[in-house]
């Protein structure tokens, strides 16, 4: 359900299950209210700069938050956003409803079936923002997913997911193990309270040729709270012997 900030007038918080997993502002579309939103929003900025026109495909939706922020960064950008809660969508679309023309398209699917349907080569970025509860649904984490993502992807695409984890990382390592076998170059960033076993967090994995580790490393270290981002041999070493999920 939507809640009302209670400091932005006409801002919400998407709230699911007691959580809130999104936050929109329709008045202004660059503030990004969670620190893993704006991590992932680098990963758009390094991939094109603003007023370049790219095409996104969203696996799960809520505030629509990401692609708002698309559309306000690069207009006439082609994005489509797979959701399949059909109830907080209405919800969205009646409160605080989507710029006109604003070329985004939301289906109500889930990631799995939606991009089965979608041409091959044909998107740019792929940002997996799905879950069910604390945890991504396990059909986008899995070996046979990323073959799809990249199937659909362009041949610099990009795939970032969102995901939550904790110390010893089992979950997070399998996860960034099955991205790295389909893209190259891969970085891992979070909370250093989460990376230091403090506490149960976001974890964004973003993989792909645009991919650029020192420049996502300085963008996360300019924020209130700066993420730690791992990249190269260093994260090769972390993962270990994990191996993705099938």
């Amino acid at each position: 359900m939507l809640v009302p900030d209670r400091e932005v007038p006409g801002a919400y918080f998407v709230r699911i299950d007691g959580t809130d997993q999104s936050f929109v502002d329709p008045s202004d579309p660059l503030r990004l209210e969670f620190d893993y939103v704006q991590r992932i929003a680098e990963v758009i900025d390094t991939i094109a700069p603003p007023g370049e026109r790219i095409r996104a495909v969203h696996v799960g939706g809520a505030g629509m938050t990401l692609p708002r922020y698309i559309a306000a960064t690069r207009p006439t950008s082609a994005q489509i956003v797979f959701e399949p809660d059909v109830e907080t969508t209405e919800q969205i679309r009646a409160i605080v409803p989507l710029p006109k023309r604003s070329g985004i398209k939301v289906r109500p699917v889930d990631g799995r079936t939606g991009l089965a349907a979608m041409p091959s080569g044909h998107v740019d970025i792929v940002i997996v923002d799905a879950f069910a509860g604390a945890r991504v649904p396990a059909d986008l984490t899995t070996a046979e997913w990323y073959a799809e993502v990249a199937r659909v992807l362009a041949p610099d695409g990009v795939i970032v997911a969102n995901i939550t984890d904790m110390v010893p990382f089992a979950y997070a390592k399998r996860v960034v193990a099955g991205i790295a076998d389909r893209f190259l170059p891969v970085v891992f960033a979070l909370e250093p309270s989460t990376l230091k076993g403090h506490r149960f967090g976001n974890v964004v994995v973003a993989g792909g040729r645009h991919i650029d580790h020192d420049r996502l490393t300085r963008l996360a270290a300019r924020g209130p709270f700066p993420y730690r981002v791992l990249g190269g041999l260093q994260l090769a070493s972390w993962v270990g012997h994990h191996k993705a999920f099938t």
